[in-house]
């Protein structure tokens, strides 16, 4: 079982062995019998929720399917053909490709934010409701405080859930952004970050029904690069040079 460790308990394996060493007698395989059953039931009990949950969302997307074309005739404004409503199911699954969100997870956010993006003016208005834009404390032309602000308690909670789990994957844009955060603002700081980024990434989401694009780990400097192209071209106008650019040759390949 010492073995089983993992992470920084793999250097601690000789305290875990000595820690599992010792005598079982039936009162401890009684009481250890008990705790497996009821987790048991609770996983029981999950799995039946997660099934009502998904029997729901089923139905739920059934409801929202577009009417035939006999029941547009009494519309005054008809469906356009190439007009398709976002159903809960799909929304869904476009959240679930998002890093650090699983099919659980969306579930959680969709039942806070709704899938009708509509009733946000832009994403600016959805992660202000949601508590984790930064506040606008000012006064007299001077800026105090910019703790994120009150919101919905439940959706902030889920977001920075997921955002924890997003860092940690390699290579990705979330990940990019808590290590570009973290040395000047902090663990909680850039954490809080990295979710109102991926909410914003939901809300355009949801708006355009597009999968989630990940802009990749190397995102920040590209566009460092970029700035200082332009921002080094420009001065060099400013001067009186026309400049040109070219990508430098690979010593290497060069003939």
């Amino acid at each position: 079982m010492a073995n089983m460790a993992k992470g920084r308990m793999r250097s601690k394996i000789p305290e875990l062995e000595q820690a599992l060493t010792g005598i079982v007698s039936e009162h401890h395989r009684f009481m250890l019998g008990e705790q497996l059953a009821h987790i048991d039931f609770l996983d029981g009990q999950i799995a039946n929720i997660n099934t009502e949950i998904s029997v729901r969302l089923e139905k739920m997307s059934e409801e929202q399917q577009p009417p035939t074309p006999a029941e547009r005739q009494d519309k005054v404004e008809p469906l356009e053909d190439d007009e398709t409503p976002l159903t809960w199911q799909v929304a869904v699954k476009l959240l679930d490709t998002v890093p650090g969100i699983n099919q659980r997870a969306a579930e959680a956010i969709l039942a806070e934010t709704g899938i009708d993006m509509s009733q946000f003016p832009d994403a600016n208005h959805l992660t202000a409701w949601s508590g984790l834009a930064p506040g606008n404390n000012e006064s007299g032309g001077k800026r105090y405080s910019g703790r994120t602000r009150k919101g919905n308690q439940t959706l902030r909670s889920a977001m920075v859930q997921a955002a924890h789990a997003a860092r940690r994957k390699k290579g990705s844009y979330a990940s990019a952004l808590y290590k570009r955060l973290v040395g000047r603002r902090g663990k909680k700081r850039a954490i809080v970050a990295v979710a109102r980024s991926m909410l914003v990434s939901i809300y355009h989401m949801l708006t355009r029904q597009q999968e989630y694009e990940d802009l990749g780990s190397d995102y920040f400097q590209s566009r460092r690069k970029e700035n200082k192209t332009d921002y080094l071209t420009k001065q060099l106008a400013k001067l009186g040079y026309e400049v040109r650019l070219a990508p430098q040759l690979d010593p290497a390949g060069a003939g």
